[in-house]
């Protein structure tokens, strides 16, 4: 039998017609050095349609990959409707990467066109002659270096046109959006993201169950534009009616507490590192003010409990850890506790990594693909489907990631009854001591309840015996001073007895990846290499 429903395909600009007509007064926010520039849906929309006008004229067709180089901001959003809506494929370009890395991301990828922020110039300029297939380069903005050659300016490229351009019926299963990997382990890898997808993930950033924003909200999105599609918010915006605060290179602890006081957010998505800095921020602020809160979403690592209780306790505010990756759209599990909870219970299920959302499935694999318990003590590595998950990456086969029609997530933890996730490493990251496994994940966060330790890193260093050790490199608080004897009989406290560190080191800063990660593979090259100060105890 068949079914007798319209067969309507799932497209971005569907989204987007919803939020300029439902929504068309709400409002999308860019901090700049001058103050504020405040743009309603309806007008963001239209200038999005003269972008589309203006990219075609240029020669754009279906399936040409327009790049971006580009902070939050209002005009980084046009590009995210004109370039998809129109039948093209947005590709957000990472500003952090090194050089090397990005000129091969945008090769391979073969852009064709890269819109860049003015302030971000230089950086591109470093790979200039390493574009054979871009043809022409958009500056949003003065640009006065000339360090780019000869490039076109947006806004009279944009205010040329007219709006009412007519976006192009189109197949939902066709691309929409490329983001590659952040490549911590070789080549960065590149997802492609179609309308269908997109679309059925804006749907479930909606749930009560997931993020569950809404039109009530407006969101400090301070998750990057090219990390994941901002976890989805941009298009979750307009599906929902979510308003929006683009903070462009305003990522300090300082100016996002200004910009949650005079701004009033309801909600703000960023990386534990951006919420420590916010942290120490607020205590330096007499007139800090996070009442707008509802909620703090943090994802891109583990969230210490210690932040968690922070944030409860000394401003009232709910922190949602959320678990994803770029292979995963990114939303995949959201840490809140289930309905009927025990209160003393909030913190213990909202230090979890997650619990697995509708729409998508999740299970645990041994080594040899031997499908585990979901009981919350078996370990295993995380295998995960669904409409939004990528099946392959774009020109490059990796059949090692994918295993009987599942990603490998690469992370290795317990998976329970509830749904509920918890990661003790990632693969590449794992310490395995006398045959068993030490979690560095729940050492770091532990480590960071210390109220002298800003942040804590730990790796996998080489030991005769065990065959590998944890190594706890330390960040202190300003003015804070702790010992590692200190620091190690905490940790007793509150781990088991064998997975305590015999290394230590005290460093100045963490390093961090271009998606503000923790970059282990630097720690550990600079263990190698007897570039930090280790501090053994028997």
């Amino acid at each position: 039998m068949q079914s007798t429903m319209q067969d309507a395909p799932l497209l971005i600009s569907d989204i987007i017609r919803h939020g300029e007509w439902i929504y068309a007064d709400k409002k999308i926010f860019t901090v700049t050095p001058e103050g504020v520039n405040v743009a309603t849906f309806y007008e963001v929309s239209k200038r999005a349609e003269r972008l589309a006008e203006a990219l075609t004229q240029l020669g754009v067709q279906q399936g040409d990959r327009v790049a971006t180089f580009m902070w939050n901001n209002q005009s980084h959003m046009e590009a995210y409707i004109a370039i998809p809506c129109m039948g093209a494929v947005l590709h957000t370009l990472n500003i952090r990467l090194f050089p090397e890395q990005l000129a091969y991301i945008i090769q391979h990828a073969e852009d064709e066109i890269i819109i860049v922020d003015s302030s971000l110039v230089p950086l591109l300029a470093k790979v200039r002659d390493q574009m054979p297939t871009v043809r022409h380069i958009i500056v949003n903005g003065p640009e006065t270096t000339g360090l780019l050659g000869e490039t076109l300016d947006y806004e009279t490229l944009v205010s040329a046109q007219e709006p009412g351009f007519e976006w192009p019926n189109l197949d939902e299963r066709s691309a929409a959006i490329m983001c590659y990997t952040s490549g911590t382990t070789g080549n960065p890898k590149g997802v492609v993201y179609s309308h269908r997808s997109t679309w059925l993930h804006s749907m479930a950033s909606t749930s009560a169950n997931s993020i569950g924003l809404c039109e009530k909200d407006r969101c400090l999105l301070i998750v990057p534009m090219f990390h994941v599609n901002a976890w989805g918010a941009a298009y979750t915006s307009f599906f929902a009616g979510t308003e929006l605060i683009m903070p462009q290179m305003y990522l300090q602890g300082a100016p996002i507490v200004k910009m949650i006081r005079e701004l009033r957010p309801t909600i703000s998505l960023g990386v534990p590192t951006i919420w420590n800095e916010v942290l120490r921020a607020a205590e330096l602020d007499p007139d800090v003010d996070f009442s707008s809160l509802r909620g703090l979403l943090g994802g891109g690592s583990a969230v210490p409990r210690s932040m968690i209780e922070t944030f409860r306790d000394k401003y009232g505010i709910k922190m949602i850890q959320g678990w994803g990756m770029t292979e995963t759209s990114p939303l995949a599990a959201v840490s809140l506790p289930p309905s009927g909870s025990s209160p003393e219970l909030d913190v213990d299920y909202r230090v979890k990594a997650g619990r697995v959302v509708a729409g998508v499935q999740m299970r645990i694999t041994a080594d040899d693909g031997r499908v585990l318990e979901r009981d919350g003590k078996t370990v295993g590595e995380f295998e995960i489907r669904g409409p939004w998950i990528t099946a392959s990456y774009f020109g490059v086969d990796d059949p090692d990631k994918f295993h009987d029609g599942w990603l490998r997530t690469g992370d290795i933890g317990t998976l329970d009854a509830e749904g509920f996730m918890v990661i003790s490493d990632r693969t590449k990251d794992v310490i395995k001591s006398g045959g068993e496994w030490i979690s560095s994940v729940e050492i770091e966060s532990t480590m960071m309840g210390h109220p002298a330790v800003f942040e804590a890193a730990v790796v996998a260093v080489p030991d005769e015996k065990w065959q590998e050790r944890p190594l706890c490199c330390v960040v202190l608080r300003p003015s804070e001073t702790a010992t590692v004897e200190e620091l190690r009989a905490f940790l007793a406290e509150r781990v088991a007895k064998w997975w305590l560190p015999e290394r230590w080191a005290f460093i100045e800063a963490v390093p961090k990846t271009s998606v503000g990660k923790f970059d282990k593979k630097v720690l550990r090259a600079q263990y190698h290499n007897d570039e930090l100060e280790i501090i053994e105890l028997s």
